[in-house]
């Protein structure tokens, strides 16, 4: 909600700045503990003794908590101001990502990668809609391509960090080396992000004849918008379709013929730096040519990506998955960014926290069912599923996202 005179910081603003810096922290400490277990799946499946679907639940536990609090977040957001919610999912996070790695037995480490979850549900669920109430309207989509850049540093470097320490002193050291990166990144967030100055918290807004409608209304308006639900259905298919593929690709190269160790498949998972070029780029992209196409095309990339992925030859499988990654951020850049945008002001954060409702339920469940097809059709049938889903979701974004938004 705008208060006086302010329309939004420019790039160039020193505010501005300081305002992507401080999510790009916030991306990292989210992202890299959320998905460092991924890098070490196949241990964890060796040291409990578990199948592949089951192992997976350690990244599944904490995508699934997060999906069922970035709603509660938004309220809280809404009563206390964007930065503090963020500031205490964090530090929350944080402080169960520290005694995750130090579980002795399955049930327990799922026990706290759930809690953590919990916390990190704060950031997707707000940070979208601080970014579109404190940037100027027309540099949004750009804003928000930058954000998801960092989060992909995020969920790069916990692969990449917790996968070769893994092999070294089991994935308990990878994963607690990653949870320390994190806690670092937190202090930068806490330091370097700015006051919010286009927000008023709820419990002042009743002092002022601005007053949003109830909460109830605001998810209301933004679920019975087709173009809302056609949004939050790309964050549920295409996340579910990345994490899936991510989730069960160490499986497939550490078997024959790849028989790759551990430390080498962490390596492939810099293919996120793709994302960190296409989020931005897309960004860009969307607010010159419109986001529907830019989203249509990303898709189509993604799965020729996970396409590739089947040929058995090890550089076109890692070529495979830069595609798909570049993809997936492009289309995860746009239609993150569109969904509050897309909204009635007053309910930003609950159009956000749909989304990510949608996004990280989507991981939670294709991430552990489609694990399920490794057994049986193995990875054929996996990246089949997968190209299913990212074909669904353009159709359906191809056939609600055409009409213009409502006024």
């Amino acid at each position: 909600m705008s208060t006086g005179a302010f329309t939004g910081h420019l790039p160039g603003d020193r505010a501005y700045g300081r305002l992507l810096a401080g999510l790009f922290f916030a991306g990292v400490a989210t992202f890299a503990q959320l998905y460092s277990p991924q890098a070490v799946l196949p241990q964890i499946a060796v040291e409990f003794q578990v199948v592949p679907s089951t192992a997976a639940l350690a990244v599944s536990a904490t995508t699934l908590a997060l999906a069922a609090t970035v709603l509660p977040w938004s309220v809280v957001a809404d009563r206390i101001g964007r930065v503090p919610a963020m500031t205490v999912g964090i530090v929350v996070a944080t402080a169960f990502g520290l005694l995750a790695p130090l579980s002795a037995d399955l049930t327990t480490l799922l026990v706290l990668r759930l809690l953590e979850g919990v916390g990190l549900g704060a950031v997707p669920a707000i940070a979208l809609a601080y970014l579109s109430e404190e940037v100027d309207a027309r540099h949004t989509a750009a804003a928000a391509g930058s954000y998801i850049a960092g989060t992909t540093i995020g969920g790069l470097s916990g692969r990449i960090i917790a996968g070769p320490l893994g092999d070294l002193g089991g994935w308990h050291v990878g994963v607690l080396v990653v949870a320390v990166v994190c806690a670092a990144s937190a202090v930068l967030f806490l330091v370097l992000v700015p006051r919010a100055e286009g927000f008023v918290p709820q419990r002042r807004r009743t002092e002022t004849p601005d007053v949003p409608r109830p909460l109830g209304r605001r998810l209301a308006a933004n679920l019975r918008s087709p173009r809302q639900l056609a949004l939050y259905a790309q964050g549920f298919l295409l996340m579910g379709a990345f994490v899936a593929l991510y989730n069960y690709l160490g499986f497939h190269l550490t078997a024959a013929p790849f028989s790759l160790p551990t430390w080498a498949v962490s390596l492939l998972f810099t293919a996120y730096l793709a994302g960190t070029v296409t989020s931005p780029i897309a960004g860009g992209l969307a607010a010159r040519h419109g986001r529907l196409p830019v989203l249509l095309v990303s898709a189509g990339v993604m799965a020729l990506g996970a396409l590739l992925t089947l040929v058995p030859s090890l550089l076109v499988v890692l070529a495979g998955l830069l595609v798909f990654t570049a993809g997936f951020f492009a289309a995860h850049a746009v239609a993150s960014g569109w969904a509050p945008v897309d909204s009635p002001a007053d309910a930003r954060a609950q159009a956000s926290s749909l989304y990510y409702l949608g996004y990280y339920g989507g991981s939670s469940l294709f991430g552990w069912m489609l694990g399920l097809l490794v057994v049986g059709g193995g990875w054929p049938a996996v990246v089949s599923a997968v190209a299913a889903l990212v074909v669904l979701a353009a159709v359906l974004a191809a056939l609600l996202l055409r009409s213009p938004p409502p006024a």
